[in-house]
């Protein structure tokens, strides 16, 4: 259930309708909107009688939310969320609500030359948000696994030289408090995409997440993993399509770009969608980068590698710099048709 307050209503109203869900043995969530905030129930195992808040002073109206996904609904919050950062130069970095923001980095965080090389560069070129993994989690326990801690403290230095906000992946409950040190944005990434308890985690953290889509899952089982992190009372959530596993065996997944308007209909968290991971195939990331903005994601996520001929993790899906600065033009006149601004 969610009930509207009127936009007059106060603070003390508000709280009065939030113990009252409490006094009923339920959970409240103030959602603060454009015009008035609204408290949305959680917990309830059935509908809850609208009587128990219809004459409760400021309050408006109590309304039923048909989805499963109660507080990433745009039932719950009809207005786009969007998603602000700060960096440590004191820029100021938003994402959705017309804002299209760009992600750009090394896949892996390999060397603190390569990171920062990789970090100039696609700073230079336009991106406002570094991407690098320090925690890598690899189908093969062979494969390179990251740098770890040394690799977030490489993160941390590119972010105070470029004043870029870093998002990185945590794989474990354990490791949030750290990577949170670090980062400004904890990924999840599709492989934990329904580990509850690393969402309980991270919502606990009051960073900023970003969830990439689960390989398999659904477009129902992708909001309700953003939901454990929402009702865990972080709703600074950023989802991302990152690509899912089809029958097709010449991409390395199927970028669902369909899946960006319908997402956008369901929900106000703010999508943006990664073309890397998506196709494995660094000759297509720029055409299908475009086409994400041109569809209405929120921002596009890149892999982008000094030399990808070397890369310890995902060369063949990384651009060069050189490759990295063309897209980026591109997107910029596409920006400008679609009049979206491109941050």
């Amino acid at each position: 259930m969610l009930i509207l307050m009127h936009p007059t209503a106060t603070p003390e109203d508000v709280e009065q309708v939030a113990t009252k869900v409490r006094d009923l043995g339920f959970t409240p969530h103030k959602m603060p909107g454009a015009q008035r905030i609204a408290v949305a129930i959680t917990g309830n195992p059935g509908p809850v009688d609208p009587g128990f808040f219809a004459h409760m002073p400021g309050v408006f109206e109590a309304v039923s939310i048909s989805k499963p996904w109660k507080l990433v609904s745009r039932e719950t919050h009809p207005h786009d969320t969007v998603v602000s950062l700060k960096g440590p130069n004191g820029t100021a970095s938003r994402l959705g609500g017309g804002v299209f923001g760009v992600f750009a980095g090394p896949c892996a965080v390999e060397t603190r030359e390569q990171t920062l090389a990789a970090a100039r560069t696609v700073r230079e070129s336009g991106a406002r948000f570094l991407r690098g993994g320090a925690y890598k989690p690899r189908t093969s326990p062979y494969s390179f696994q990251g740098t770890k801690l040394e690799g977030l403290k490489i993160l941390a230095e590119a972010r105070a030289e470029t004043g870029m906000p870093v998002v990185t992946e945590v794989i474990d409950p354990q490791h949030v408090d750290q990577v949170a040190e670090y980062a400004d944005i904890l990924q999840i990434g599709t492989r934990n995409a329904q580990n509850f308890a690393l969402l309980e985690a991270v919502a606990e953290s009051g960073k900023p997440v970003m969830l990439k889509r689960g390989m398999s899952s659904t477009i129902q089982e992708f909001l309700m993993a953003a939901e454990y992190i929402v009702k865990g009372g972080n709703y600074n959530v950023i989802l991302c399509e990152r690509g899912i596993r089809t029958f097709e065996p010449m991409t390395r997944n199927t970028l669902d770009l369909g899946s960006i308007p319908l997402i956008k209909r369901l929900t106000h968290l703010p999508i943006i969608v990664d073309p890397s991971h998506g196709t494995g195939d660094a000759l297509s990331v720029p055409a299908l980068a475009r086409a994400a903005l041109a569809v209405g994601a929120d921002g596009v996520m890149v892999d982008v590698h000094p030399d990808p001929s070397k890369a310890l993790c995902d060369g063949p899906q990384s651009l060069t710099p050189a490759i990295f600065a063309s897209l980026m033009d591109s997107l910029r006149a596409i920006a400008q048709v679609m009049k979206v601004e491109l941050v």
